[in-house]
This record gives structure tokens, C-alpha cells and sequence, in this order.
């Protein structure tokens, strides 16, 4: 099997080398791990490409490389110039260093690439490892996902999800914020939406006296619904999610049709 991996922390991530090592266990002795992906962090710029100007490449050492771009941009570079004559069986994106379940999963760069993979029709999973207490004091705080990814992987591409939709499936996999000896098992889960928690902005001066406004987010140990992926993921379960970039509001066609004909 020949794996393209990226991720959206930057060449340097410690979960990079994670997702790696899992690749590695996938592909096999006879299989190959490429790795394309940003050459500096590019979190939350979800499916952004950077369509108004060119990304810079660089050969960083044996089948590994670094764009000066966003995760999607590096999918975009593997498939069409770095794999061109030889395209990869999967995509791999993370192993993020923070949780994508709920409505972090649209903000996210990490799906981001793997929702460029899956429009560009080739079999896509993000990893995820979430954060919290029980992962702070951790010697590698993803020792959850560097344990149970090549066997939760695995689940996913041998359960053959059938799928003759124009828009593919990509999978969102979420690793939960604890040991991985406490990992209770895996989980087919629903986007959830944390309640009453969403991202804003915190004013400040700079020294010069110039203002900025930084990013923050919202609190993550709010728990989903029942049986969706941060309510598993907080109750310690790994929860995959199977996901498509389509995004009509399919649910609501039928009830608005009377008002547009």
C-alpha cells in the first residue's frame, strides 16, 4: 500500500511522526509512506487553498516533503506532482495535536486535507488526538492514538463502507483525552455540536500601541449529546465519524420546496 500523509502542525509535529509510524504498520514491509506537509502550522484554516498565489516546495529527505502552504495545498502537491506517476491508496491527515469532534471538525485544517483527498477520489481519514487533564502529565500525550491508530484504520478500511455518491466519504477519527490503557473501544459516532461554547476574539494592545485581536476558544470538556463524538470522546471512547464536503441542508429541501415553486 502506498500511503500520502500530511497534517496541519506543521513538518515538525510531534503527531506527525506518530501518524508515521501508523502509516508505516499500514502499509506494510513491501508498502511506502509519503509524507507532504506544511512547512509551518496551519491550524484552522479548515479546506483553504491557496488559489491567488503559488506554493513553494522543498525535498526535506527521503520521500518527505514541506509546502509552504495549507494541509489541502499538500494533498493538492502529493497527488499532482510528488505521486503524479505513482498515486497513494490512502491519505492520512494529523495526527492533530487537540480534538476535531463536534464543530471543531469545520474549522479544521486537518479535515481540511482529507477532504481534499476524498474530492480528489482517493480513500481519506483525519486523526485527532483530544487533549484534557488525564493527557497533561502524560510523557506523550498521544500515546492513545500512537496505540490503538493502526488498528482503528484498519476497523475503517475493512468494514468496506459502500459508496456511489458524487461526493466521497473521508473519515473523521477522534482519539480520546486519556491513557491509552484507559481507551474503552471504538465507536461509529455523529457530529455533535457543543452547546453554548463557540470561538471569539480577545482584544489586545501591542506594545507600540497597536491593537490585535487573537483568536480563543471555546471550553472542550463541554459534552455533546448523547452518543455523539465529544460526549464519546469525553467518556473515553475512540469515535469515527464518516463525513462528506457536501453541504446542503438535505433535511430541510422537502419542507421549503412549496415556498420556491
Amino acid at each position: 500500500m502506498r500511503i500520502l500523509i500530511t497534517n496541519d502542525d506543521g513538518i515538525n509535529a510531534p503527531g506527525l511522526k506518530v501518524l508515521e509510524a501508523i502509516a508505516t504498520e499500514l502499509a506494510g514491509p513491501r508498502g511506502e509512506v509519503w509524507i507532504v506537509a506544511p512547512a509551518f502550522e496551519q491550524s484552522g484554516v479548515a479546506h483553504c487553498i491557496s488559489y491567488t498565489h503559488p506554493t513553494m516546495i522543498a525535498e526535506m529527505g527521503h520521500r518527505r516533503f514541506a509546502a509552504e502552504g495549507s494541509p489541502a495545498d499538500c494533498v493538492l502537491a502529493g497527488l499532482h506532482d510528488v505521486l503524479k506517476d505513482s498515486p497513494p491508496d490512502l491519505i492520512l491527515s494529523g495526527v492533530n495535536r487537540g480534538n476535531n469532534s463536534a464543530e471543531n471538525a469545520l474549522y479544521s485544517g486537518t479535515l481540511g486535507g482529507a477532504m481534499e483527498g476524498a474530492l480528489q477520489g482517493v480513500p481519506s481519514i483525519a486523526l485527532s488526538q483530544y487533549l484534557g487533564p488525564e493527557t497533561q502529565d502524560l510523557e506523550d500525550p498521544f500515546e492513545a492514538s500512537a496505540l490503538h491508530g493502526a488498528a482503528t484504520l484498519r476497523k475503517i478500511l475493512e468494514a468496506g463502507a459502500a459508496d456511489e455518491q458524487p461526493y466521497k466519504l473521508f473519515w473523521n477519527v477522534n482519539f480520546p483525552p486519556v491513557p491509552a490503557a484507559a481507551v474503552k473501544g471504538v465507536r461509529l459516532a455523529a457530529q455533535g455540536i457543543r452547546q453554548g461554547t463557540r470561538f471569539s476574539v480577545e482584544p489586545h494592545l501591542s506594545p507600540s500601541g497597536r491593537r490585535f485581536l487573537w483568536a480563543r476558544g471555546g471550553n472542550q470538556r463541554i459534552a455533546t449529546l448523547p452518543g455523539t463524538d465529544a460526549a464519546l470522546n469525553l467518556d473515553g471512547y475512540i469515535t469515527v465519524t464518516p463525513m462528506r464536503a457536501d453541504l446542503t441542508a438535505h433535511d430541510t429541501l422537502a419542507a421549503l420546496k412549496g415556498a420556491f415553486e
